[in-house]
């Protein structure tokens, strides 16, 4: 699928493998809107790659709706890419007995409202634009990337919350993509591994921990970068023939349970 000249999304495209995605889709052509809660960056990427920056809040419909609007300012909109997301570790219950101990069940909503419910509404309503313009010659409208989590497969002690919503996205994948192959829109979801993102912090501390983490991955024994990931995005959209697959790129690992 030729992306030249088209717009994209990329929600969450401020930073990490958001920012990669963005950088790399637009290298190929596209006009892409970085959609962010982070003004200061995503509006500096999106002066550095030629596109425009939304702010967007992805439990807000409204904002998606925007970001979706402007996409469609700059060109027929014919790329999705889901990467916004927050993580959150506990414990399911306390070690005291206690109710009031137990998992935080509003931080449990937050994280299925945001990774999960937030990339659902950007799907529904990108690919409703989508559906307007005219095919390719292979009968494509545009084609859809999600961003999930080895934890959707392995998730580790406390991350219940966040393995439920990286779940749920590799879940309605196949559904989604069955849906929507009546308009010509694919859908496919990529599952990262350990990631070198800012998430680590910085400084001699963050590196040695992060060496420690990369120990535990299969091959190379390191942590992954935005980049690698990146074009595997560039790769199931520009892929006219990857549909409705859950893609790990992880190195190998299979998380322990903590």
């Amino acid at each position: 699928m030729d992306i030249n000249g088209v717009s994209a999304i990329v929600t969450g495209g401020a930073s990490g493998i958001g920012a990669a995605a963005a950088r790399q889709l637009a290298a190929k052509g596209a006009k892409v809107v970085v959609a962010d809660l982070n003004a200061e960056k995503g509006e500096a990427l999106a002066q550095e790659i030629g596109g425009a920056f939304v702010s967007v809040d992805v439990t807000d419909t409204e904002q998606i709706q925007a970001a979706v609007e402007k996409a469609l300012e700059l060109g027929p909109l014919w790329v999705l890419v889901n990467s916004a997301g927050i993580g959150w570790a506990q414990r399911t219950i306390g070690k005291d007995g206690e109710f009031g101990s137990a998992h935080d069940i509003d931080a449990f909503k937050k994280v299925i409202a945001i990774n999960l419910i937030g990339t659902f509404d950007a799907i529904r309503l990108a690919a409703t634009a989508m559906s307007r313009h005219e095919p390719d010659a292979d009968g494509q409208r545009g084609a859809i990337v999600n961003m999930a989590s080895v934890a959707a497969f392995d998730g580790q002690i406390g991350q219940a919350s966040y393995s439920a919503s990286k779940g749920g996205v590799v879940g309605m994948t196949l559904p989604i993509a069955r849906d929507l192959s009546a308009v010509g829109i694919r859908v496919n979801t990529i599952a990262p591994g350990l990631i070198d993102t800012p998430i680590y912090g910085e400084g001699e501390p963050a590196e040695q921990f992060k060496a420690h983490l990369g120990q535990s991955v299969l091959f190379p024994k390191r942590l992954g970068v935005p980049d690698e990931l990146a074009s595997m995005v560039v790769e199931a959209v520009t892929n006219s023939y990857v549909n409705a697959e859950t893609i790990r790129v992880d190195g190998g690992i299979r998380m322990p349970p903590k």
